[in-house]
């Protein structure tokens, strides 16, 4: 079996696709990357992926259509990825894939993320592993966030306590002590809701570098009724998703009155101090702060992160070798290849399963 897998991750965020060719040795240490290709999301897709994450009309035919549209959405990525790498099908041996979530709701008892993983399958001619999150709802766990796992694979140190923190759509945290157990869990929103508010307001995909939410002032009573949310509150471990922290929610906070700008710029800071009293409430004595995730490019973002947490350096993960852009991806390279090697992908500590679980699953090529 080659020892080379292809990552797909398209996140909460919706812009689009990410996908990785990852080569692993046998040194323990984190994959080397070898190609990436970024694939933003026809409009029509994603609209109909958004739609699906509340409830309407007619939701299992979409999804079922939607599923099959994404497996080609996926296939063209690879296809491209593969051509840059002047490798093929069977130089590859599994895909990755995490598919889209539609809805998170492990208290619930499941999670739903689609993808019609054997027509991509039959599409690539290269075998697929996916549906990573419901063996661990099924241990009892949140099924969620997974990437922990491979954050104390990729960035563990013995002698350095560090946080790794991914802002995708929703933002997570990893805690990983010196030589110690990897701790986690979703902190709250990262950056869905500004891209859906600037969307909403200036019709953007996103806040380029944080440059309109710079340009506006965080509203503290906004901001103080946002962060009463109960989940801040709620101990480890914890996820969530758009289910709870979508733009309807943060319109029922609104007095009308707000400049559009001000609102971007207190959405920013919710982001921004989820984290932080994240970090400071579960991760004492971290003092290394590293961002992944789309997040890691606001540089208003970064700048507020910084401005929270005066005593720690706060740097993105391509200090440490693997670019901020692509750790997702590679996380699910990684988890692949922890289902072929029949080895757990979550960790309990994290998720709150009764224990360490073989994650994903297969279909053959």
């Amino acid at each position: 079996m080659p020892d080379t897998f292809i990552g797909l991750m398209s996140g909460t965020s919706l812009d689009g696709i990410d996908a990785v060719i990852a080569r692993f040795d046998h040194d323990g240490g984190a994959p080397a990357m070898l190609h990436s290709h970024y694939q933003p999301f026809q409009p029509l897709l994603r609209d109909a992926l958004l739609a699906l994450n509340e409830p309407g009309h007619d939701e299992i035919h979409r999804g079922a259509v939607a599923a099959n549209q994404l497996a080609h959405a996926y296939a063209a990525a690879i296809r491209t990825l593969l051509a840059q790498a002047g490798l093929g099908a069977r130089d590859i041996a599994a895909i990755g894939c995490h598919g889209q979530t539609v809805r998170h709701q492990p208290d619930a008892g499941y999670t739903t993320q689609i993808v019609n993983a054997a027509l991509l399958a039959e599409l690539t001619g290269i075998s697929v592993i996916c549906d990573f999150r419901n063996r661990d709802i099924a241990a009892g766990g949140q099924g969620a966030p997974l990437v922990p796992a491979f954050h104390l694979h990729a960035f563990g140190s013995a002698t350095e306590h560090r946080v790794v923190v991914n802002i995708g759509g929703i933002a997570n945290i990893t805690d990983l002590p010196a030589g110690g157990i990897a701790a986690g869990f979703d902190c709250g929103p990262g950056n869905a809701l500004m891209d859906e508010w600037i969307a909403a307001n200036l019709g953007r995909a996103y806040d380029d570098s944080g440059a309109w939410a710079a340009t506006g002032v965080a509203i503290p009573k906004l901001l103080n009724t946002l962060l009463a949310h109960e989940f801040f509150a709620r101990q480890p471990p914890k996820s969530t998703g758009r289910d709870m922290f979508n733009l309807a929610w943060v319109r029922r906070a609104l007095s009308g009155d707000e400049a559009a700008v001000d609102v971007q710029a207190t959405l920013l800071a919710l982001t921004a101090d989820g984290i932080a009293q994240g970090i400071a409430r579960h991760c004492a004595g971290a003092r290394e702060i590293f961002i992944c995730g789309g997040g890691a490019r606001n540089s208003a973002l970064m700048m507020r992160l910084a401005s929270l947490m005066p005593d720690k350096r706060v740097a993105n993960t391509g200090v440490l070798g693997v670019d901020a852009d692509w750790v997702e991806a590679l996380a699910f390279a990684w988890l692949a290849r922890q289902t072929l090697l029949r080895e757990p992908g979550n960790v309990p500590s994290v998720t709150g399963a009764r224990g360490l679980r073989i994650l994903g699953a297969i279909y053959p090529a």
